[in-house]
């Protein structure tokens, strides 16, 4: 009998060990990952405070030509839903609510930082803070992330995992948004605002769009690409 008890004892020893250390593991690896976001934040790093009279020194800091991968959309896969393929580059929504085309400035090869050594590789949409910021194109919430530089911020995946539209600086978020959740062109994610690192004298949002791959992790390297003349196209005003 006293054999028994022990193997008993054992048994469930053993079996609490291992959930113990599921449960830590998990909370381990979730923790770790968080912080390689953190690390590798390049469209929320890239987005120092724009200054409100800064216009003289954008307008020569585009002199630098920088190569944009091509901006063609790739044949969305097999059986796919056409209504969830990417959308096409023509049809993208400005994300800022009562903003015109020829109100956006390509700012996506200023030189940002100590020295101006970084690219910023997205556009800055001034808009005045508490105004909507829509989603440009269809897809899912992968991450809502809040930094020091970037502030409150979303990673939205397109459906076909290749494409990441990031909006930072936000005010606030839109009531209800989640990860995970899946969302249509137009839907209110949120506010322009200037948390984060932007200046408070110039709300704006900054918008970064990230050519990825399938399999990557939302706040793995990805390749960034012009979002102005994505937002501009087909836009005679």
């Amino acid at each position: 009998m006293k054999f028994l008890d022990r193997l008993t004892t054992i048994l469930v020893t053993a079996t609490l060990t291992s959930v113990l250390w599921i449960v830590f593991g998990g909370t381990v690896i979730e923790l770790a990952e968080n912080r390689r976001g953190d690390d590798s934040l390049r469209p929320a790093e890239a987005a120092p405070s724009p200054q409100a009279a800064d216009t003289s020194e954008q307008a020569g800091a585009g002199d630098d030509e920088v190569p944009v991968p091509s901006l063609d959309p790739p044949e969305p896969t097999a059986g796919a839903d056409p209504s969830e393929a990417r959308s096409d580059p023509a049809t993208l929504r400005i994300p800022v609510m009562n903003v015109a085309a020829s109100e956006l400035s390509d700012t996506f090869a200023d030189r940002r930082g100590e020295n101006s050594v970084r690219l910023h590789e997205a556009i800055d949409i001034m808009a005045p803070e508490g105004t909507s910021v829509v989603a440009a194109a269809p897809g899912t919430v992968a991450k809502l992330h809040r930094s020091k530089a970037g502030g409150n911020a979303i990673y939205v995946r397109s459906p076909d995992r290749r494409r990441i539209y990031y909006y930072a600086h936000l005010a606030e978020y839109a009531e209800g948004l989640r990860e995970g959740q899946r969302i249509r062109a137009g839907q209110r994610l949120g506010t322009v605002g200037s948390s984060g690192n932007a200046s408070p004298q110039a709300p704006h949002l900054h918008f970064a769009i990230l050519e990825t791959t399938e399999d990557a992790a939302w706040w793995e390297p990805a390749n960034a690409i012009n979002p102005y003349p994505l937002l501009v196209a087909g836009r005679e005003e």
